[in-house]
């Protein structure tokens, strides 16, 4: 009997030469519709979306960071700036003891002077070539401490903001040494200035020169006493040379000027005007026998006396 035929004489409807399935089946015989319903479609998968993508990314980079400054900071590394005056800072990166203060790390300052800190070592070293021993209080030197420049000079006393403040002791590279009071960096004060020359100098300072009252010992025996203003002799003092002579009176720019009395060594004595460390306008000469001579003077000589016996 034919295949393609049924009991009836008619086509057998599921027949397919081919061995395909009948129509309206798929290839694992399921009719893909059922009771005229046709099938649903699969629904495609969203992607995630640009933005969700980049949020995730970014929340994943600022936990990574907070756990790697939470390390860091564990570890005992911090920053620090700390401002000096004006518009000068200093700042820190490294590590800190217990107390908060420097330890082991590096330290800027604004003008571009760095120093490298190992309090294991007990000493600071600056780019510029100066060596610190001493403590750092907010990054600044603190307390008793000493420097050694660069150029050679030395410093040991007294440290305040970073700066040399109070007492201390400054030896300059050519043998001259300085003790005595300090203020932000210049001497002030009350001190003794010994020169490498056998010059001494004691009295006040201001602003890192002889200003005030004060004593001059030269090498030489000669000696003054009395008021100086940025480094000169000035206003009332007492010059007194090694070899006996003895001027007292007005000073002027480190000179003799203005009115003051001269006592020669051997007895003779001018009191009268002084101009340029000389005799010079009207004044009075004694001579050890008791003669005088009173009138002008001028550049030491006499110009015009009146004689009296």
């Amino acid at each position: 009997m034919d295949n393609r035929m049924n009991n009836n004489g008619m086509r057998n409807p599921g027949y397919n030469p081919q061995g395909q399935p009948p129509r309206g089946q798929n290839p694992q015989g399921q009719n893909p519709q059922r009771n005229g319903v046709p099938p649903r479609k699969r629904r495609r998968k969203k992607k995630a979306s640009f933005g969700k993508v980049m949020l995730i990314i970014f929340i994943i980079a600022v936990v990574a960071v907070g756990l790697m400054v939470l390390g860091i900071y564990m570890s005992g590394v911090r920053f620090i700036k700390v401002p000096i005056e004006g518009e000068l800072y200093v700042k820190f990166l490294g590590k800190v003891d217990e107390y908060g203060d420097p330890y082991k790390g590096k330290i800027i300052y604004s003008d571009g002077i760095s120093a490298n800190v190992n309090i294991d070592e007990g000493k600071i070293v600056y780019s510029n070539g100066d060596v610190y021993y001493g403590g750092l209080t907010n990054l600044l030197k603190e307390g008793d401490g000493k420097i050694e420049y660069a150029n050679g000079d030395v410093y040991e006393g007294e440290f305040s903001k970073d700066r040399l403040n109070g007492d201390g002791r400054y030896t300059y590279k050519d043998g001259d040494v300085y003790v005595g009071e300090f203020q932000n960096g210049l001497k002030h004060g009350n001190g003794t200035y010994n020169y490498a020359t056998g010059d001494v100098f004691i009295g006040k300072f201001k602003n890192d020169k002889r200003s005030g009252s004060g004593e001059y010992r030269y090498a030489d025996g000669d000696v003054f006493i009395g008021n100086y203003v940025n480094n000169y002799k000035e206003g009332a003092g007492v010059y007194t040379w090694a070899n006996g002579d003895v001027y007292q009176g007005d000073f002027i720019g480190d000179k003799r000027e203005g009115i003051g009395t001269y006592t020669w060594a051997n007895g003779e004595v001018y009191t009268g005007e002084f101009k340029d460390n000389m005799m010079c306008g009207k004044g009075k000469y004694t001579w050890p026998s008791g003669r005088t001579y009173e009138g002008y003077f001028e550049n030491g000589v006499i110009v015009r006396a009146e004689t009296e016996e």
